[in-house]
């Protein structure tokens, strides 16, 4: 199991530059990829989706990738060709006018000067692959450990709710008989005579069919086994369990319809907490 929330980092350095990446994320219920990289890194935003979609199924994740120029590439290349051309325009200048050429001269004349930055983004992708695992793999962990925290609360929850159910079972005979007695104290009440006819068990008996909680206990019992399967899973389980708890809930309603022993509406209200409190719970895992 595996948290929503989690961090990682990493950094990776060379001669000439250092990439920091940053990993962090908080609850989304659909998995949202946020990139923030430095310019040249750009080209490498499908790598950063590729890597998250391995680790992660839900969530608002924010990956923020630094670069930083440690030793510049930057190369200043000299036309010596234009500069000789030049060198001729100025002597005959000085010839004519005796104004001699100064160096700033051929420091304004851009063109016997360029810059050559042409650096191949090709350098940057091994180094950034390496800081954004490691920064990942950080972040998995966190995300793991939260989880297993998760588990640990969300298999107290369901031992608590297991607990209840049993509870009701025990008693599910008893509000039978409760109805039962019922109705024949009004049948006795209205006819002055022993409820045992033929019609009249026949009524009874549909009756205490209509009340009776066994269908409902008995699915519980199926939604509960699955969900101790769920939560000890190693894949996402976040929407399953959270359909889960809506057919858990809804059972519990009915239960909790059907029944007039405060006992057992003790027991669905008790229930009724564990299935609120799993999935405030479940509001932070995949």
């Amino acid at each position: 199991m595996k948290s929503m929330t989690g961090y990682g980092h990493s950094s990776v350095r060379t001669d000439d530059f250092s990439i920091e990446v940053i990993v962090k994320s908080y609850n989304n219920r659909y998995l949202d990829i946020i990139k923030n990289l430095s310019s040249p890194l750009s080209p490498f935003e499908g790598i950063v989706d590729s890597a998250v979609k391995s680790i992660a199924s839900r969530g608002h994740i924010e990956v923020n990738a630094k670069l930083s120029i440690l030793r510049s590439s930057v190369r200043i290349n000299v036309d010596e060709g234009l500069l000789d051309e030049y060198r001729k325009a100025f002597s005959v200048i000085e010839e004519k006018t005796g104004a001699k050429a100064q160096f700033s001269d051929y420091l304004s004349l851009s063109d016997i000067l360029s810059v050559d930055n042409s650096v191949s983004g090709d350098i940057y992708l091994e180094p950034f692959k390496k800081a954004l695992d490691e920064a990942l793999s950080g972040f998995l962990h966190e995300k793991e450990r939260e989880g297993e925290g998760t588990r640990a609360d969300l298999e107290r929850l369901g031992s608590a709710f297991s607990a209840s159910l049993g509870s009701i079972e025990k008693r599910a005979d008893e509000l039978e008989e409760h109805y039962r007695k019922l109705l024949t104290e009004k049948y006795e009440s209205l006819a002055g005579e022993k409820g045992n006819t033929p019609d009249f068990m026949h009524e009874l008996g549909a009756i205490l069919v209509k009340y009776s909680i066994n269908e409902e206990v008995s699915r519980l019992h199926v939604h509960i086994a699955e969900y101790m399967r769920l939560i000890a899973s190693s894949e996402p389980v976040g929407k399953k369990l959270d359909f889960l708890c809506q057919e858990m809930q809804r059972e519990c309603n009915t239960i909790a319809s059907k029944s007039q022993l405060v006992e057992i509406n003790l027991a669905v209200v008790s229930m009724k907490d564990n299935i609120e409190d799993i999935r405030e719970q479940l509001r932070n895992i995949e």
